[in-house]
């Protein structure tokens, strides 16, 4: 495993890093990312940005707002975050395997004294039934992430300020509100680390992980100037993208909404004359590809069942959504 050590904490800059590595760095070994960033909401590949944030308060407090490649849902990040990221080959069988992605940080926070921890559910990491990291994938071409949080002494006021979370969810979770359903683990730690501030933390789960005590014994690839330069260029197409991050969105007039397993798939659509002419799939639900193909899919179809039926039937529901039927979507849609 390589590690590449970063000091940057501008979100936009953080995540065109990652996807550089994704993109570029193309080697058979890990390669492992830390990034602390400032305070920002990092919203899912497929979710609609508006209706996850407190917009007010985002912009009066400054907050930055990125989406990020991956699926999955909004999450907040600030100094006392900590994220980490696996770049790797993709072996075709790791996408959706949390346990397999999650194993060294849960054995690295264990050996800190956070004895607690363990993954929850579809892609969650708690201690008891508090959430304390999320985590979410993207694979293509051949090659895949791993990424997720660390929540070690982040502002848990700013989190529930800044996000909004539907009663769906949380009514899925049984709790009453996002506020008793996360936590920091710096008061979990053992007696020996519980005076760490969120860098120290990092130090001591990459020593853990790679089962070191020193730096000078960690292989590490430093990003040369030609390889900013390249970052910079991802940065200003993606992250520091206006129509990226929130992009135009039509009125809609057909609006349906239900939660998976698997997590929450919203149809918004426009009908003309009986044909679907417009429409856009939303969700913190893990795919693969584009859901764009979906939506190209679906568009141009007559909102009858049985036309639907028969254009979902040549969708590989699988691939994009996860472990939901041909059913689940006709039901959803119509």
């Amino acid at each position: 495993m390589i590690f590449v050590p970063n000091t940057i904490h501008d979100p936009k800059i953080n995540l065109a890093i990652e996807t550089f590595l994704l993109q570029e760095m193309k080697i058979d070994e890990p390669i492992l990312l830390f990034y602390i960033n400032e305070p920002s909401i990092i919203i899912g590949r497929n979710q609609n940005t508006i209706e996850e944030i407190n917009q007010d308060y985002v912009e009066e407090k400054g907050i930055h707002v990125v989406r990020r490649l991956s699926g999955g849902g909004a999450v907040y990040h600030d100094f006392g975050n900590l994220n980490f990221s696996f770049i790797m080959p993709d072996d075709g069988n790791s996408f959706r395997d949390f346990a397999k992605v999650t194993q060294p940080i849960i054995q690295a926070l264990h050996e800190l004294g956070v004895t607690g921890a363990e993954l929850k559910g579809r892609n969650d990491l708690v201690i008891g039934e508090k959430k304390f990291s999320g985590n979410a994938m993207y694979a293509t071409s051949g090659r895949m992430f791993a990424h997720g949080t660390i929540m070690f002494d982040s502002e848990i006021d700013e989190v529930v300020n800044a996000l909004k979370v539907r009663a769906d969810k949380i009514a899925s979770k049984g709790i009453k509100s996002i506020r008793s359903r996360v936590t920091n683990i710096k008061p979990f730690l053992d007696a020996n680390h519980e005076a760490m501030d969120t860098d120290a933390f990092a130090q001591a789960i990459l020593f853990k992980i790679f089962g070191v005590d020193s730096m000078d014994d960690i292989k590490t690839y430093t990003l040369t100037e030609e390889d900013w330069k390249k970052v910079h260029t991802i940065s200003e197409k993606y992250y520091a993208n206006w129509e990226w991050n929130y992009g135009k969105s039509p009125k809609f007039e057909l609006e349906r909404r239900k939660r998976f397993p698997i997590g929450s798939v919203e149809m918004k659509l426009n009908v003309q004359k009986g044909i679907i002419s417009e429409i856009r799939i939303f969700g913190d639900f893990f795919g693969l590809g584009e859901i764009k193909d979906v939506e190209d899919q679906l568009t141009g179809v007559k909102y009858e069942k049985e036309a639907l039926k028969e254009a979902i039937e040549k969708i590989n529901i699988s691939k994009y959504f996860g472990n939901i039927t041909e059913e689940d979507l006709l039901e959803l849609i119509y």
